[in-house]
């Protein structure tokens, strides 16, 4: 059992590495994640939100 972690990518990042970092933890592609992103702030209004609390809470790549 593979023990992973969820962190904030230093390598795969636009912004801040959140959604390259989701996207490194899930195993898929971070344009994925980002796009995926983008729909939930234009069509539910909780992206933004969602992108803070995940910029506060997930700790950097070591």
């Amino acid at each position: 059992m593979e023990n992973k972690k969820l962190y904030k990518s230093k390598s795969n990042k636009k912004i801040a590495g959140v959604c390259g970092g989701l996207a490194e933890y899930l195993n898929i592609d971070a344009t994925i994640v980002r796009l995926v992103w983008v729909l939930a702030t234009l069509f539910v209004g909780c992206g933004i939100l969602a992108y803070i609390i995940a910029l506060i809470v997930m700790p950097n790549e070591q």
